[in-house]
């Protein structure tokens, strides 16, 4: 055996490419090198070069095919098999050039009772009808397909049944307590995703569609566990607030990694692509466009800074487009109000250890509003420690502390200023000002890992002047999620 292997070259070690000299071999590590040697004598016989094989060859051959006979025989057996389920999964698969995967996310979730104050003294106490115990779910699918090592298509697809939102007075406290995979579409599928995706250099990619373009697709987050299933659980907590101005969803993007150490990313996103009337299309109504520069100095220390133009024209309110924090801006005396805003930030995220991730960001809004003068300033800020595998491989604990968007400065003329709407009595309309207290969040959360695929994330937030405004009683949210990946 030594001989022909020396000859015609038919072994390679192991399929670890190691060849384990010193390890005893059984029969059927024998047989199995045996057979590879059949294998290439065959190919070199059937290549019209069989006088390069020689008759004692041919002979020892022989010989050890019949004192090997019953191991070459399972060997084949074993073969076969893996060739009928092979050829099954192939007539059985999906497709040859997708790929499916997705997350399922149950979540139970409800708040305790509370009153706000709104209006000032003007209307107190008033009770927020949203904290029933409710369960829901949130499904994301998406389709990869790739049709080179170079570009592929994505397409996601959602559905989802969970709102913790309140109505009536009370629920000017929703885009603070809104959680990270509270997705309501009325148990209808809608489309998240479509997009298609290319290097258009060993540095340059560029990402362009319909729907899922915008700062949050297109930025690479500072944050290395921001993620709805397994990450923060609060909506606030998953990224900078200014990075969803708009609510934008088409459009063009791209990412250029300048140097090992430095990207670049940006984005012209559309608020409704398809439109092709009134404030629609890609360039006839709302829309965001923005840069970001990302710089790791050190491999543990990843530096965001960013900028962001947003215009909003089809909110009957001023509203930035975030649902989060003090996302209305004004309460202009026409509609659709029509608002122009810049925005600044920078994401910081410092891996001080294999176990433990320091990290927050700042956001500023300037915004002004068509057919008034004056603009209105907002600002948040999020501190946070995340720590990964405490008490577990694959486990996540995290504190977040931060404050939810405020406006800090209104002068909008025309008695459409929002502060003192909700915190003045008697109302005094258009007075200047900002919001006199600012909301605190405190979120608590820790991920169990079940499985590779199944993980329980039981977690605690609080509000503290939920909706920006004094006397309101501070809430608390309690959360069980469950998340599926597949």
């Amino acid at each position: 055996m030594q001989s022909l292997v020396e000859r015609y070259g038919c072994i390679a070690g192991y399929p670890d490419s190691t060849f384990r000299g010193k390890q005893a071999t059984s029969r059927y590590e024998f047989a199995a090198g045996l057979n590879a040697c059949l294998d290439k004598i065959n190919e070199i016989i059937s290549a019209g070069l069989a006088d390069k094989v020689s008759k004692e060859d041919l002979a020892t051959l022989q010989k050890l095919q019949e004192e090997f006979a019953a191991e070459l025989a399972t060997l084949r057996g074993r073969v076969d098999a893996l060739d009928a389920k092979t050829a099954k999964l192939e007539a059985q698969q999906f497709s040859t050039t997708t790929k499916l995967f997705g997350q399922a996310i149950f979540g139970l979730q409800g708040r305790a009772n509370n009153t706000a104050s709104i209006f000032g003294a003007g209307v107190k106490n008033v009770p927020d009808n949203g904290t029933n115990i409710n369960f829901g779910a949130s499904v994301q699918l998406s389709l990869l397909t790739q049709f080179d090592n170079r570009s592929v298509l994505l397409t996601g697809l959602q559905v989802g049944n969970i709102s913790t939102g309140a109505t009536g007075i009370s629920s000017l406290n929703n885009s603070f307590t809104r959680l990270a995979y509270e997705t309501n579409t009325n148990n209808s599928v809608i489309l998240s995703d479509l997009t298609y995706r290319f290097l258009a250099g060993d540095r340059f990619a560029v990402i362009v569609g319909p729907a899922g373009v915008n700062p949050i697709t297109v930025f690479r987050g500072a944050n290395r566990y921001e993620s709805a299933g397994q990450g923060a659980i609060s909506a606030f907590a998953q990224r900078n607030p200014i990075l969803g101005i708009g609510n934008t969803t088409g459009g063009l993007g791209f990412d250029w990694q300048i140097s090992d150490r430095i990207s670049f990313q940006a984005v012209y996103s559309a608020n409704a692509p398809a439109n092709t009337s009134g404030n629609g299309g890609l360039f006839g109504g709302g829309f965001t466009t923005g840069a970001q520069l990302v710089v790791t100095p050190v491999n543990a220390l990843d530096i965001a800074l960013y900028y962001l133009r947003s215009y909003s024209s089809n909110s009957p309110f001023g509203s930035l487009g975030t649902g989060i924090g003090d996302d209305i801006i004004a309460f202009p005396p026409t509609s659709p109000a029509q608002v122009n805003t810049d925005a600044f930030g920078s994401t910081i995220n410092w891996q001080i250890s294999p176990k433990l991730n320091l990290g927050g960001w700042i956001g500023f809004t300037s915004s002004t509003v068509a057919a008034l003068t004056g603009s209105v300033q907002t600002f948040n800020w999020m501190s946070y420690l995340t720590f990964p595998d405490l008490f577990g491989e694959g486990n996540l604990a995290g504190l977040y502390v931060g404050q939810l968007p405020k406006i800090t400065s209104s002068d909008l003329s025309d008695s459409s200023n929002i502060p003192n709407l909700f915190n003045s009595n008697p109302i005094t309309l258009g007075s200047l000002g900002g919001q006199n207290v600012s909301t605190t969040q405190v979120e608590l959360f820790y991920r169990q890992r079940l499985s590779n695929n199944i993980s329980v994330t039981p977690g605690l937030i609080f509000l503290f002047n939920p909706g920006n405004r004094a006397g309101s009683d501070t809430i608390t949210i309690g959360v069980l999620r469950t998340t599926f990946t597949f």
